[in-house]
C-alpha cells in the first residue's frame, strides 16, 4: 500500500512543571529536507533525534517541532540581587532626591539585573519526551497511509481511464487503416499513371505496418498493469511509478505520432491527459 508524503502529526505529554507538544507536519521532496526546531536545553539530543525522524519518514520536506510551556509556580529567571543593589547605591549618588521607588524602578531596566539558572537535562523527562515524539511520528505515518489510500483510488480511476480511450482508440483501428488506404488510392487515381497492383499491395503493406500500433499496445498494457502492481507492493515506491509513468508516456506519444487518423488523436490526448494527472500526483508518494 502506497503512502503519501504529505502528512501532520502532533503529540503533547504534561509532565510535573511543564507541558510538552510535538508537531511533525511534512510535503512532498525528492529526498528527506528535515527542519528541526526545539529548545536549546535539548540541543545535544538533536542528532540522534533527526536519525529516528529519518529512520521513520524516510522522504519529504519535513519540518519538526518540541515547543515545551512551563506550568510551575517557579521560574527559572531570577533577580540578580546584589547587581540591583549595587545599582541602586549608585543612583542614590546621583539621584540623592529620588526616592527608593524610582531607584528601584531605575535600577531595575539596567543589564544583567535578571539572571536565567540554566536546568540541565533531566534523564527521567527526556524519556518521556520520546515517546511523545514516537507518538507524533506514528500519528504523521497514520495521515500518510490515510493520503496513500485516497492516492491508490485516484490511480485506479486515471489508469482505467487510460484503458477506456485505449480501447476505443483500437476499436477506430479498422476504420483508420481503410481510410489510409483510400485515401492512397486516390492519391495515385488523380495521378493518371499505371501502377503495378502487386508493387502497389507490397508498399501499401509495408507503410501499414510502420502505422501499426499493436506493438504500443501491448507495451503500454503491461505498463499499466505494473504501475497497479507498484501501488500495490509492500515499499515505498514513488520514485519507481515516476519511472514507469515515464514509459506510459513513450508508447501514449508514439500512439499519437502513428494514429494518423483525426478521432484516434483525440483519444490519445484524452490519455496524456489522465497521464498528467497521475504523474501530478505521483510527486506526492513516497
Amino acid at each position: 500500500m502506497i503512502q503519501s508524503m504529505t502528512g501532520f502529526g502532533k503529540a503533547t505529554l504534561q509532565l510535573s512543571t511543564k507541558k510538552i507538544t510535538v508537531e511533525v507536519k511534512s510535503l512532498n521532496s525528492k529526498g528527506l529536507d528535515l527542519n528541526v526546531r526545539m529548545p536549546s536545553l535539548y540541543r545535544e539530543m538533536e542528532l540522534g533525534l533527526r536519525n529516528q525522524i529519518a529512520l521513520k519518514l524516510e522522504r519529504g520536506k519535513v519540518d519538526f517541532s518540541i515547543f515545551i510551556e512551563s506550568t510551575a509556580e517557579q521560574t527559572s529567571t531570577k533577580v540578580n540581587v546584589p547587581i540591583v543593589k549595587a545599582y541602586i547605591n549608585q543612583l542614590r549618588e546621583v539621584y540623592a532626591d529620588a526616592d527608593e521607588t524610582e531607584l528601584m524602578k531605575m535600577a531595575i531596566r539596567m543589564p544583567d539585573t535578571m539572571k536565567i539558572e540554566r536546568d540541565e537535562i533531566d534523564e527521567n523527562d527526556w524519556v518521556q519526551i520520546q515517546t511523545v515524539i514516537e507518538e507524533a511520528l506514528q500519528n504523521i505515518l497514520n495521515f500518510r497511509k490515510d493520503e496513500g489510500m485516497s492516492l491508490e483510488k485516484e490511480f485506479q480511476l486515471r489508469i482505467g481511464n487510460i484503458r477506456q480511450y485505449m480501447t476505443e482508440a483500437l476499436a477506430l483501428d479498422p476504420e483508420r487503416v481503410q481510410a489510409i488506404k483510400d485515401r492512397l488510392q486516390t492519391a495515385i487515381s488523380e495521378l493518371k499513371v499505371n501502377v503495378d497492383e502487386n508493387r502497389f499491395e507490397q508498399e501499401l503493406i509495408y507503410y501499414l505496418e510502420k502505422l501499426d500500433i499493436t506493438e504500443e499496445k501491448v507495451r503500454l498494457t503491461n505498463h499499466l498493469d505494473y504501475f497497479l502492481e507498484t501501488i500495490n507492493g509492500t515499499e515505498a515506491n514513488g520514485r519507481k511509478l515516476g519511472f514507469i509513468t515515464q514509459e506510459m508516456g513513450r508508447e501514449i506519444n508514439t500512439m499519437g505520432s502513428k494514429s494518423n487518423h483525426a478521432q484516434m488523436q483525440k483519444l490519445v490526448v484524452q490519455m496524456k491527459d489522465e497521464l498528467e494527472k497521475i504523474k501530478e500526483q505521483v510527486l506526492n508518494v513516497l
